[in-house]
């Protein structure tokens, strides 16, 4: 066994003496450094990363112009605490989100640090504003892995395990899948159902839904199903939540997801690609929802800390800048092509499906049948051929592709190559 081997096999049992087990860790890969979208173990194998910290990296590992922004704010001011002293990199990064979200409506903003601190508080004031308990969520989807955001989330392994009991009045109903036979009208119609059979309509204060379903497998809503809910929510005074955590800032090809639909949420949940790598997230939503809370019933020690805010003032800088959203878009087409060829190729990928830079592979068996064990092959294949992926899906046999929307074509091409190895290798 060589030194570099030794390194790594060292941090990882180093880590299982000292970390819990209940946070997995999806490759046994240490890293060391990374840059774009490329990134270094501690025994100097090099791999292109098309996880982004789980989608957390659309401008890429260490962009200069965000390691500059943190810099700069660490000479001036590390961290006061919104809530004792304001200062202007918050107040700019909420003016931003509003401008880009609420476009000339008057919206305002919340900053915090984690996406389920986010979708937390998002609830929060949906109930305060409607003074209704309930809220209807989406088989499929996640939103957090706090009590509140695990029951919110519709997937039962790994998340809910035995954390129960979970808050009360929360629903689930079902997300289209076009692929398992679920289309808009069927998911539409079981929503309605739903609203007569469990829950009335006037004692439910939000509906949330991510405009295309992260964690559930990457499937986008289609625009007559987000333009439905938005009108129920209308008709019925609730307030429609868009979970935009991982779709947002770019990776749909629009800035946001729900922008495909050419509708208007009530309130935006925002974290992972907005502050480049640091911790950071928001609600945004319409000022007389916004201010529903009184003075004191919203905050976080850490939210909107001065230096996550310089590092997203950078983000939204290099999206106007270095025009990223046409950027990501011909990366899309490119990968979308590459991922189709596989498909054409190899009879156990079941679907390609996602929206813009936000795309993924469903595997399957020769069944049809979703082969969880398979995607597992796939994934440690293009491990060793150097390339990272993660995987997703209620029945986790969905590979997804996170890459930077800073990423070369030569690794676009890079990837399908190792992927087109990994694939093999796995039997697909």
């Amino acid at each position: 066994m060589n030194q570099s081997t030794r390194n790594t096999d060292r941090l990882l049992a180093f880590r299982e003496q000292h970390v819990p087990r209940g946070i997995a860790t999806a490759h046994p890969v240490v890293a060391a450094r990374a840059l774009g979208t490329e990134l270094w173990d501690v025994d100097g194998k090099r791999y292109l990363d098309f996880v982004g910290g789980i989608g957390v990296l659309n401008t890429g590992h260490s962009h200069p112009k965000v390691v500059a922004a943190v810099q700069r704010q660490m000479g001036e001011i590390a961290h006061a605490s919104f809530q004792v002293a304001a200062y202007e990199s918050y107040l700019d990064v909420a003016a931003r989100l509003n401008r880009l979200i609420g476009g000339d409506q008057h919206y305002k903003s919340l900053l915090l640090t984690s996406g389920a601190e986010a979708v937390e508080n998002a609830i929060k004031i949906a109930r305060a504003h409607t003074n209704r308990p309930a809220v209807i969520a989406f088989r499929g989807g996640f939103h957090g892995r706090t009590l509140l955001g695990v029951t919110l989330t519709g997937m039962s392994q790994p998340y809910k395990q035995n954390f129960g009991p979970f808050p009360a009045d929360i629903f689930h109903s079902p997300y289209p899948n076009a692929y398992r036979g679920v289309s808009s009208d069927d998911a539409l119609a079981a929503l309605h159902e739903l609203l007569a059979t469990q829950v009335a309509a006037d004692r439910v204060a939000a509906i949330l839904i991510e405009p295309v379903q992260g964690d559930g497998g990457f499937l986008p809503a289609p625009v007559e199903f987000l333009q439905a809910v938005r009108a129920l929510c209308t008709q019925h005074g609730i307030v429609m939540i868009l979970d935009e955590i991982q779709a947002g800032f770019g990776r749909t090809g629009k800035m946001f997801g729900f922008q495909h639909a050419g509708i208007q949420p009530d309130l935006v949940t925002v974290a992972k690609s907005l502050a480049g790598g640091m911790p950071l997230s928001a609600v945004t939503g319409r000022a007389h929802i916004m201010d529903a809370p009184t003075p004191g019933g919203l905050g976080g020690t850490y939210g909107g800390n001065a230096v996550a805010c310089a590092a997203a003032l950078a983000v939204m800088d290099l999206f106007e800048e270095d025009d990223l959203l046409a950027k990501g878009e011909a990366l899309a087409v490119q990968l979308r092509e590459g991922l189709q060829g596989l498909a054409a190729r190899y009879s156990r990928i079941g679907e390609v499906r996602g929206l813009g830079f936000m795309l993924a592979m469903e595997m399957v068996s020769s069944t049809g049948a979703a082969d969880a064990d398979l995607t597992q092959r796939v994934i440690d294949h293009a491990r060793e051929a150097g390339l990272l992926v993660i995987k997703c899906g209620v029945y986790r046999n969905v590979v997804r592709f996170l890459a930077p929307l800073t990423t070369s074509r030569q690794q676009i091409d890079e990837a399908l190559t190792m992927l087109d190895i990994a694939l093999a290798k796995a039997g697909a």
